[in-house]
């Protein structure tokens, strides 16, 4: 899976600060995120940012799905989490799907 290229030099420079232990199965975990999208029909392009200075990945052309972000979930840089709006209610479909992974509350999954 390829990496998709960072328009946004503020992402960049994001990513460039985490800890190597983080950084790169956030990388695999960004290239799954443009993957899915760009297999996913009625998706359209992403619109990749910064929201709580965390990367950000949104469906601003289609408004097809919730912003959904990645960034570090501890102070050490060892563990990340996937964050969405906890009123979106896609936390509960993502539980109910795949409960034997870890939930931060109706806000994130962690790994």
């Amino acid at each position: 899976m390829a990496q998709p290229i960072f328009e946004d030099q503020a992402v960049a420079a994001t990513f460039a600060g985490y800890p190597a232990p983080v950084r790169a199965p956030l990388l695999v975990l960004r290239a799954v995120i443009y993957d899915v999208a760009r297999k996913t029909p009625g998706v359209g392009p992403l619109e990749e940012t910064l929201k709580w200075g965390q990367p950000a990945y949104l469906t601003a052309k289609t408004r097809s799905g919730v912003t959904i972000r990645i960034a570090p979930h501890n102070s050490q840089g060892s563990e990340f989490a996937i964050y969405v709006s906890c009123n979106s209610g896609v936390v509960e479909d993502w539980r109910a799907r795949y409960p034997t992974l870890e939930y931060g509350g109706n806000r994130s999954i962690r790994f």
